[in-house]
C-alpha cells in the first residue's frame, strides 16, 4: 500500500517507532490544490482538437449538402439546354429588341404577346402592370433609340436576365423623355415561349 512513514515516540521511558502509511495518491510528493497535471492539459488539448475537427467537418458536410440540393432548388438537377428550352444570349437579346419595335410602332397585339399576363414595369413615376403599360404605350412617341453594354445572364435555364444602357429620343404626354437608362429585364419560359415578366429603367444622372 505504498511506501511508509515512521516517527519515534516515547512510552514510560521506552520509545517505539510508529508506522503512518503515506497516502499512494500524492506518491511522496506534495502538490498545490491549484496545480493542474500535465496530462490533463494535454487531455484537455485534444479535446478540444477534437472538437475543432468535428466542427471542421460539419462545416464541410454543410457546403456538400448546399451544392447538391442546389439545383433541385428549381426543380430538376442538370437540366437539359436542348429543344425549346435551350436560349442563348441573342435569343433574349432580339425578344428585347422585339419589345421596344413593337412598342415603338404602337403594336399593340405584338406587344402584348411578348409579355406575361403577369408582365409589371418598375418606373420612378410607378410600378405598373401589362394593361398599364399598353396605356403608356398609346400617348408615347419612340423615336430612335440604340442599346450599349448588352449583358445576358441565365441563374436557371427557363430564367434570362439582360441588363443594357439605352439610349432613346422620346415623348411621353408631350413631355420630352429622351435620355439614357439603365435597363433591366427578366424573361421566363411559359409553355416553351419566352415571355417578359418584368422590365425597369432608370435614367442615367
Amino acid at each position: 500500500m505504498g511506501r511508509q512513514l515512521g516517527r519515534r515516540t516515547t512510552d514510560g521511558g521506552r520509545s517505539h517507532q510508529v508506522i503512518a502509511p503515506l497516502n499512494p495518491r500524492h506518491s511522496g510528493t506534495w502538490r498545490s490544490p491549484n496545480c493542474t497535471s500535465p496530462m490533463r492539459k494535454i487531455s484537455t488539448n485534444i479535446q478540444w482538437s477534437n472538437k475543432q475537427t468535428v466542427m471542421k467537418k460539419q462545416f464541410v458536410l454543410c457546403c456538400i449538402a448546399f451544392v447538391a440540393i442546389a439545383p433541385f432548388c428549381f426543380g430538376q438537377a442538370n437540366p437539359a439546354k436542348s429543344g425549346k428550352s435551350a436560349a442563348n444570349d441573342a435569343t433574349i437579346t432580339n425578344l428585347e429588341k422585339s419589345a421596344w419595335e413593337a412598342f415603338k410602332n404602337k403594336q399593340t397585339d405584338a406587344f402584348k404577346a411578348l409579355l406575361s399576363k403577369d408582365f409589371c414595369a418598375v418606373y420612378a413615376d410607378g410600378i405598373k402592370n401589362l394593361d398599364a403599360e399598353v396605356a403608356e404605350m398609346a400617348k408615347t412617341d419612340l423615336g430612335d433609340y440604340s442599346f450599349a453594354d448588352v449583358k445576358v445572364v441565365f441563374p436557371h435555364p427557363k430564367v434570362a436576365v439582360i441588363t443594357y444602357k439605352a439610349t432613346q429620343h422620346s415623348t411621353s404626354g408631350g413631355q420630352d423623355m429622351s435620355g439614357t437608362f439603365n435597363c433591366g429585364s427578366v424573361w421566363v419560359q411559359q409553355g416553351g415561349k419566352w415571355l417578359g415578366a418584368l422590365h425597369t429603367e432608370s435614367k442615367v444622372q
